[in-house]
């Protein structure tokens, strides 16, 4: 077999290996997407019940074992979810822009806004989640304190730029801000207003921007 000859067969077996490891590639991640979406679909059509993964395995046709060796545990399956969930299905970008905003008054405004937004369309299966924080802890508990705890670090970045940009009032410190703040973009705040009062969307964020600002700012 000539240099020429051999030299096209090495390269027509790397780009069939890099052709191969894509379509494995695709299959995982469409296999961990069919997942995620079935244990997305108990939680909404079913919010009251704890999540079987036999359910779930079931809902994705694919095999129990099959949800342990993608995620490792139930844990890192909820993980994922709420990764997804945030960061994909619920459009969070929006936070994101409204975080990167320059003024501090415009940042809070649009921070609760977008906030309000990403909660309610997605409601149902955001209120399963952190129910099942306080009764499944060990598999959902650490997904949620995450979500929280990147939300605590969000406010007092928020607080601290108010209080740099002299926005706050002058009897109110960037700590009460950041309290005040935890409490209004909290879910059980926005679904006080949205499932208990049965506020529209464009309402609960209204109120909630409102009473930040006069409670709030100069």
């Amino acid at each position: 077999m000539s240099r020429d000859v051999k030299g096209n067969a090495r390269l027509v077996a790397v780009a069939t290996r890099k052709y191969e490891q894509r379509l494995r590639a695709e299959a995982a991640e469409e296999t961990r997407r069919s997942i995620l979406d079935a244990v997305y679909e108990q939680l909404r059509l079913a919010p009251a019940k704890p999540v079987s993964l036999e359910q779930v395995a079931r809902r994705a046709n694919v095999a129990r074992s099959t949800v342990y060796l993608i995620f490792g545990s139930r844990a890192g399956l909820f993980d994922a979810l709420s990764t997804d969930l945030w960061w994909h299905r619920a459009g969070f970008q929006q936070v994101v822009d409204a975080i990167a905003h320059p003024d501090a008054r415009e940042h809070l405004r649009g921070g609760i806004g977008a906030g309000v937004r990403v909660f309610a369309a997605h409601r149902d299966v955001f209120r399963a989640l952190f129910s099942m924080a306080q009764l499944d802890a060990d598999a959902v508990g650490g997904a949620i304190a995450r979500i929280e705890e990147n939300r605590a670090g969000g406010m007092d970045h928020l607080a601290q730029r108010l209080a740099e940009q002299e926005v706050l009032r002058p009897d109110v410190t960037a700590a009460q801000a950041a309290d005040l703040l935890w409490l209004l973009t909290s879910f059980d705040g926005f679904d006080e207003l949205y499932t208990a009062r049965k506020l529209a969307v464009d309402d609960v964020a209204r109120t909630l921007i409102t009473t930040a600002e006069r409670a709030l700012c100069r």
